[in-house]
């Protein structure tokens, strides 16, 4: 969560940089654009990691819930991984490419990372407090 939190405090440097660099202009060094292209790297890596990971050893059986939140669960997880796989991936072809496709997808992503973050805390919530069921638990324990 820290290294998602970071992207979004240093996006500003990043944006100058960007607006620089497509105006023909030199974008200097800033660290703080450093800092966001090498925590985009990191998210990248340990999103992969932690498919890995939960390939290899598999993930907690679900717990009892409807099937529309059994479905909200599955998609929130998956669109989650999956920005958290295509935005760095796309901030690389945009910042190190050029190419302003991919930054612009790179923008779009952000607000749906930012919709499915909130959808994801809201459901922890809800199961932490509604439902008492033990999600959070299940969630900070470690498997394997």
């Amino acid at each position: 969560f820290a290294l998602i939190a970071q992207q979004y405090l240093f996006k500003d440097a990043m944006s100058t940089a960007w607006d620089r660099v497509t105006d023909g202009l030199e974008a200097g060094f800033n660290p703080l654009v450093l800092a966001h292209v090498a925590g985009g790297a990191l998210v990248l890596i340990f999103a992969l990691w932690r498919l890995t990971l939960r390939a290899r050893r598999g993930v907690p059986p679900a717990i009892e819930a409807s099937k529309l939140q059994g479905i909200l669960a599955k998609l929130t997880h998956v669109g989650l991984y999956a920005l958290m796989i295509l935005m760095p991936l796309s901030g690389s072809v945009a910042w190190f490419g050029g190419g302003e496709a991919a930054a612009q997808g790179h923008n779009v992503m952000k607000i749906a990372l930012l919709a499915l973050i909130a959808l994801h805390v809201v459901g922890a919530l809800y199961h932490q407090f509604a439902l008492r069921d033990g999600t959070l638990a299940r969630m900070r324990r470690a498997q394997g």
